[in-house]
């Protein structure tokens, strides 16, 4: 029983993912369905917590503020719709879990800086780069035949009217 959950977990899990660490700066490209389209969305912050890293269940927590409101959210690193974590900064921190951040705002929560080469650190990106590439495609495909759909039903519409 215990192998078969385990070969189900790693079926699961994704080969290579970028090692994200309690306050790097990322954008997280997400893969958004509403309704019948599909679309990328990308969300940039400072990554205040992170779980269960070795899991295939890890996940960490990004935070920005948009438009003068905190927003947090929390991704599952294998995740099939999370496509691509871009680390953009890395910074020196000596916590797990930036709970602290939340309280401030400005100048005083800002994180001071650490030299990395993002080149190595974001290596595991190229392959999600490519999917990215085919999804954007396929995204440009269904628009073109969404729009054809929604022009045939207002044509069907105004014959109707006559």
């Amino acid at each position: 029983m215990f192998q078969l959950i385990k070969a189900i977990n790693d079926a699961q899990t994704k080969k290579k993912v970028v090692d994200v660490r309690t306050g790097d700066t990322v954008r997280v490209h997400q893969k958004i369905k509403e309704g019948s389209k599909e679309r990328i969305q990308v969300f940039e912050g400072v990554v205040i917590r992170t779980d269960r890293k070795n899991s295939h269940t890890s996940s960490f927590t990004v935070r920005r503020i948009a438009s003068g409101v905190g927003v947090e959210k929390t991704y599952l690193i294998h995740s099939p719709l999370v496509l691509k974590v871009e680390i953009t900064k890395r910074s020196k921190v000596r916590r797990k879990y930036l709970s602290f951040l939340r309280e401030r705002s400005g100048k005083s929560a800002r994180l001071s800086a650490v030299d990395f080469d993002r080149n190595k650190v974001n290596a595991a990106n190229n392959a999600a780069e490519e999917e990215i590439a085919e999804i954007k495609e396929d995204l440009a495909e269904n628009h073109d035949a969404y729009a054809k759909e929604e022009a045939a039903e207002v044509k069907a519409a105004e014959g109707d009217k006559k």
